[in-house]
Order: structure tokens, then C-alpha cells, then sequence
């Protein structure tokens, strides 16, 4: 019954581990999309500011992104698989673009400017990936 119960809770974790907060048109998403996420990880003495990244860096992002950015979310992480153990990222990112080089366009001419907002909410060096869209219910 232990290895039930700790399954559940892990399942559960995972399943409540973020909390969505959807900034665009999230129909817009299709498959095949590139979809760039940027990680913070959690850690000892790591600050981050949810309420500037949701309402500061985010919206300066999709304003420099135009056009070209057809979505963004954010997760803000909330639980890990188990009680006792810290969320693993306090927070996550998303952007979605039709193809590579419309994100490689956008992120050419406006990384400066994001990079040198990134002090003003977090001390946390961010991890990216950059994925395609495999499936959208």
C-alpha cells in the first residue's frame, strides 16, 4: 500500500507541479511550432518576482516579439512529486512561434534587451530549450 500511495502522490505532483497562466491565444498553438522554454530553477538563495516577469518581462517580450510570437504562457511551480521536496523550477516560460527562423528573427534583434531585464525580477540563470510541437488537444 506504501509504494501505491507514494505513486499517487508522485502522479499528483507532477500533475499540480505548475500553475498556467495563459497570456495569448493559446488555439494559436498547432503542431509543428517551435516552442522556447525558459527554466529557472529553484535553489538556495534564488529570488524570483512573479508579479514582474507576469506583468513586466512577459508583456515587453511579446511587444519586441510582434507579430511573430503567436503565444506565451507561464508556469509558476507550486509542488514537486513529493510533500518534502521544493518545487524543482519556481518558474517557466513559453513562447511559440510558426517556424525556427521567425523565433531566430525575433531573438536576434531583441536578446539584449531581455537578457538586461533579467536582474529587475531574478538572480536565477535561466536553462532554454527550444522544442517543435509534437501535439495539441
Amino acid at each position: 500500500m506504501k509504494i501505491k500511495t507514494s505513486a499517487l502522490l508522485i502522479i499528483i505532483g507532477i500533475l499540480f507541479s505548475c500553475q498556467q497562466n495563459t497570456s495569448l491565444n493559446n488555439s494559436k498553438i498547432k503542431k509543428g511550432m517551435i516552442k522556447v522554454a525558459i527554466f529557472y530553477p529553484n535553489g538556495e538563495d534564488k529570488t524570483f518576482n512573479m508579479d514582474y516577469y507576469s506583468n513586466k518581462h512577459m508583456p515587453m517580450a511579446a511587444s519586441l516579439f510582434g507579430d511573430s510570437l503567436m503565444a506565451m504562457s507561464i508556469d509558476k511551480g507550486l509542488a514537486n512529486g513529493t510533500p518534502e521536496m521544493p518545487v524543482q523550477y519556481v518558474a517557466i516560460g513559453y513562447f511559440y512561434f510558426n517556424t525556427m527562423s521567425s523565433f531566430k528573427n525575433s531573438m536576434e534583434s531583441n536578446s539584449e534587451k531581455l537578457k538586461a531585464d533579467v536582474p529587475n525580477y531574478t538572480n536565477i540563470q535561466p536553462m532554454i530549450q527550444i522544442s517543435e510541437v509534437q501535439m495539441v488537444e
